[in-house]
Parts: C-alpha cells; structure tokens; sequence
C-alpha cells in the first residue's frame, strides 16, 4: 500500500461536501477524490438495488482511475444500501454513515429524540440495528425529509421554500418535546443555521465530525496515513491534490464547493 494514494469520498450529490470539508481540515496530508452521483440524485427513493450498482460502478472507477486507498461512504442511503457488499467485494478499508442516535439517546433531557433523515436511510439494517440496541428505552420520532435534497442540490440552504419544508417536518417534533435532532442525511448540515434560526431550543447533532475523525483512526489503524512533507508540520501543511467529480454539472459542483472547501480543487464531469 503507497501512502501516497489518494482517499475517494462518495455521495449522491452534493451532500458528501459536509464530511468533506472536515476530512480536509482533519487530514491535511491527504489527497481526496470526491464522487458526486448528482445525475440520480437524490437517492432516498431509489431502490437498494439500483443503488448498490451505482456503488459499484463508482468505486470501480475511483479504483481503476484514482487507485484510492479507502473509500468514505458519505451518503447514509448509499451506506445502508452498500456498505456490506462493498466491504465484501473490495480490499481496501470503508467507511460508512453510522445513525447519530447513540449520542441523541445518551444526552436527551426529554427522553424524545429526532431524527431527519431519507426513507432509504430509515429502511436500512444499521438504522434498525442502532435504534433497537441504543434508543429503545426512549421515544425516537423519525422523519423523511422528503425535497430537502432536491433544493439544496440547487444551492438553496435558506429562504421561504426551505423553511416551509423544515417547519413541516420539525414542528411536530418540537410539539412531541424533542431537544436533540440527529440529522440522518450528510445534505442537511447545511441546514444548520436555519435549523438553529428556526428551533434554537434543538440540539442537533452532525456525524460529520465523528466520521472524519473515524476516518483518521481507520488510517492508521491499516498504517495508510500520509505523512509525506510539509504535513508534518501541521502550521504549514497543504493538501496535495482535491478533486471533485460529478454525474451532474461541474459548475454547479464547483459554485457549491467554493463555499464549503477552503482549498484549491479541480472539477470535472463524468459520464459513468
């Protein structure tokens, strides 16, 4: 194994940007190849199937092209639909979205938590596994937030569409005392200030940082951390490559991810 090799992040869309951005702060050695499936996006309401051969096709690509040397599945969707079967049929390390109802169950006042999520995160193994083994001496009230996705993937974080929808979905969990909100979606982080302009009395809980630290650990576990050159110095570290690539369009990418990744990227369009 070549330290060297870059790690593949992949997601629906545009989502992934959110575990994205912390993996670069975490890990300024690395080099990333990010995987946008904007083109069957979202995938919450897609079949496990279809879902499961996207997987497979991208991962093969980021193989066959990148040679990454470990994949983060940043899509609780892809995640639930894949994880296993990836982790089967490929030898390099995977890391997945896991259900941030651990820490919700374990730090709710109220005994009710929330969760947001998609439909194909909530018809997932994990997500059962999660909820039985650490919620299930407390009310969990999950919701699918259904066109989410789709406004977001169009730049749209704010505003009367937005906040239309989230009050849909959030109202009656605020109703039914829920103080911790796990958000089941790597999308909704860009959510959070409106969330928190919304319902400032929420917790809400991102995996995003938890996952990019995971990651890290997983490196190092398999002694695939970069520790080449000035990233030993971290007051003067640089990231030595970011790629983001897409189904969809690279502008679009390129507009959104300006806003998220604070270091020089490429983009570019791919047919696949």
């Amino acid at each position: 194994m070549n330290t060297n090799q870059p790690i593949g992040v992949i997601d629906s869309g545009l989502g992934g940007l959110s575990i994205l951005r912390h993996l670069t702060n975490d890990l300024p050695c690395e080099g990333f190849v990010y995987f946008a499936d904007s083109i069957f996006c979202p995938y919450g309401k897609r079949n496990f199937h279809e879902i499961r051969g996207r997987a497979f096709l991208i991962v093969e690509y980021l193989l066959n092209i990148y040679n990454v040397k470990l994949v983060v599945v940043a899509c609780n969707t892809l995640t639930a639909a894949a994880i296993d079967e990836l982790r089967a049929k490929y030898s390099i390390p995977f890391v997945g979205m896991e259900p941030a109802i651990k820490p919700a169950a374990l730090n709710t006042k109220t005994g009710v938590i929330g969760v947001l999520a998609t439909e194909g995160t909530f018809n997932g193994k994990l997500f059962k596994q999660t909820q039985e083994k650490y919620a299930s001496d407390i009310k969990v009230i999950v919701q699918a937030g259904n066109g989410l996705v789709e406004l977001i993937e169009k730049g749209i974080t704010d505003g009367y569409d937005i906040e239309r929808l989230l009050n849909k979905y959030l109202k009656p969990m605020k109703n039914s005392g829920v103080d911790l909100l796990a958000l089941g979606c790597t999308h909704y982080p860009f959510l959070l200030e409106t969330i928190n302009k919304m319902y400032p009395d929420f917790k809400i809980i991102d995996p995003a940082p938890a996952i990019s630290k995971h990651t890290a650990t997983v490196l190092n576990k398999h002694g695939m951390k970069n520790l080449m050159g000035t990233c030993k110095n971290p007051t003067v570290a640089h990231h030595r490559q970011i790629d983001l690539l897409t189904t969809g369009q690279a502008d679009d990418l390129q507009k959104f991810a300006k806003k998220i990744i604070h270091a020089s990227f490429t983009t570019k369009t791919i047919t696949l």
